[in-house]
């Protein structure tokens, strides 16, 4: 018989729901007792009934175990597992929130738990307060977003007073349409020359996502323009290394990377202490001693492993025994080059068929492959893309999955990848992107073309490269038994969504360059038949004519 436990109000808070929702699974699965339940998993007897006690919220794990021992969904109690955690975060803040960001960057609102980079902010403030145009640069994975948010902008703010001092911090990311987007932060207002800190995260994406070459010159005019020395104008660039070598082209940033860049170098062993440590102690945790010594030396190896690092230890916290944080715990995370493997996986194992489909389009529509030897780079997409692949609420599921495993992020707007450290730690993702390479890139084009003629009004008489158009079927993944074989026949594109990986905007986009390319062939199959007949017709009139001269001959000249 299973052990009395003691009576619970499950509206009492958060915590108290989710243990009456465990003990009522363990009613329905014939309420096994602990020591058996125990048996069935690596957990404790004592640890399994505090986990349906009420008093705490359990780790994921223990949870875990605890469902998977009552014969219970572990998907569901996940997702559940999550919701009790950011419902007690919501009352009781630092309790139930994790201190690690995993593979989300720091923003301004993290400096309480932002640690170890202490001297690189002091180091980048100085440069931003002493020139006027700044850079700082180092590869994916070095914390070039959290320096510039959690580390820059928190002491900007606290810039004393003075004529130098800004007016406003302006903080942004390039985007598709630079300009268009961010040109009225770059002008001055009313001519007058502004003092404002402006911060471009993520500078790379001049090359990577905007494609306008005009739209990429405006912006570097706009945000390199001379300014008066005296307003305190500053910008401060966020670059990651490959793109370096991009940037020494242009005439105005060659000098700025030349002569006021700031290298993101690796931490040293004290700094990484500082960042595992810091975090942990803000929120009353301890992180058992074994436990640095291995991080310590595991990010050694790696070298720059921010990303790996905070996810390693997120997925750890969640794992936790008590308030501490164990070796054990995060070896069964999978240790640092193995988590975010792991926690992917974790999620993918739990969609069904079609969900696994859905979350594979919707992945690779957040990547953007490089070319010619460039590095693959994650892409911003906006939901109403996602959305519209079809699969509407499988879609919203997934999202919302992968968001709770901080895999992606979004701002309600635009989803993308939580870092780029994803593409290469998750092989399942990497696989995906090498099957299929050449179709990613013709998706890019797919999407962006569309959207550019959506944008002025669906010209019916657009026109499509023949070669892309007979490229479909091998481009667009598995379109093989609904591409351009049935964009050949009568069926209208406009209006579907079964051609998988298309949004009804680019099959629309699709059947209109066909409906010109037919129009096409039609127009010279017609102008060839013409000119076959005017051909014909000329041949015979020339033989007629022939004819009726012989004949004149043959007469003597005599009609």
């Amino acid at each position: 018989m299973g052990r009395n436990e003691n009576p619970l109000d499950p509206s009492a808070s958060p915590v108290a729901e989710l243990a009456d929702a465990l003990r009522r699974l363990r009613r329905a699965a014939g309420s096994p007792p602990y020591h058996r339940m125990a048996q069935r998993c690596s957990y404790s007897v004592a640890t399994l009934s505090r986990a349906a006690a009420g008093k705490q919220l359990p780790t994921l794990a223990v949870l875990l175990a605890y469902v998977e021992a009552c014969g219970g969904d572990p998907g569901d109690w996940e997702a559940r597992w999550h919701r009790t955690a950011e419902a007690l975060a919501v009352r009781h803040p630092g309790l139930g929130s994790p201190p690690y960001k995993g593979l989300a960057r720091f923003d301004h609102t993290d400096q309480a738990l932002y640690f170890g980079r202490e001297r690189l902010v002091d180091e980048l403030w100085a440069l931003t307060r002493e020139r006027r145009v700044s850079a700082l640069t180092g590869p994916s994975g070095s914390g070039k977003s959290s320096l510039l948010r959690a580390g820059l902008v928190p002491r900007a703010r606290g810039w004393e007073e003075g004529p130098r001092r800004p007016a406003a911090i302006r903080l942004v990311t390039p985007g598709e349409h630079p300009f268009t987007t961010h040109g009225p932060l770059l002008a001055p207002a009313d001519g007058r020359p502004s003092a404002v800190l402006l911060v471009v995260d993520q500078f790379e994406e001049l090359f990577t996502v905007c494609h306008d070459p005009d739209e990429r010159t405006k912006f570097l005019r706009a945000l390199l323009a001379d300014r008066d020395p005296a307003a305190g104008h500053r910008v401060v660039l966020g670059i990651r290394s490959d793109f370096v070598p991009r940037c020494l082209e242009h005439p105005r940033l060659a000098p700025v990377l030349r002569e006021a860049s700031l290298p993101v170098t690796r931490m040293d062993a004290a700094e990484v202490r500082e960042a595992i440590i810091g975090p942990a102690r803000a929120h009353g945790l301890v992180v058992e001693r074994a436990l640095t010594v291995r991080l310590t030396a595991d990010a050694a190896e790696v070298g720059y492993a921010l990303p790996l690092l905070s996810h390693a230890l997120l997925e750890t916290w969640r794992r936790r025994q008590g308030r501490t944080l164990t070796l054990e715990a995060y070896e069964r995370a999978g240790g640092l080059r193995g988590a975010i493997a792991q926690s992917a996986e974790g999620v993918y194992a739990r969609l069904d068929g079609e969900r696994a489909r859905i979350a594979r389009q919707v992945l690779l529509r957040m990547i953007t492959p490089g070319a010619g030897g460039a590095p693959d780079t994650r892409r911003s997409v906006t939901r109403a893309e996602l959305e519209s692949l079809g699969g509407g609420r499988e879609t919203h599921e997934i999202l919302e999955a992968l968001t709770r495993a901080r895999l992606i992020v979004s701002d309600g707007t635009l989803v993308t990848l939580a870092h780029e450290t994803l593409i290469d730690a998750w092989p399942r993702l990497g696989d995906w992107i090498g099957q299929d390479r050449e179709g990613l890139r013709f998706q890019r084009w797919l999407t962006e073309a569309a959207d550019a003629w959506d944008a002025v009004g669906r010209e019916p008489g657009v026109r499509i490269s023949p070669v892309r158009l007979a490229r479909l079927d091998a481009h667009v993944p598995h379109a093989g038994r609904t591409g351009l074989a049935s964009l050949k026949g009568r069926r209208p594109l406009e209006g579907r969504t079964s051609l998988e990986g298309l949004t009804p905007l680019e099959a629309a986009f699709l059947a209109a360059g066909l409906a010109t390319h037919r129009r096409t062939l039609r127009a010279r199959r017609t102008t060839r038949t013409l000119a076959f007949l005017l051909a014909a017709s000329t041949t015979v009139a020339a033989a007629a004519l022939r004819r009726q001269r012989r004949l004149f001959r043959e007469h003597g000249g005599r009609a």
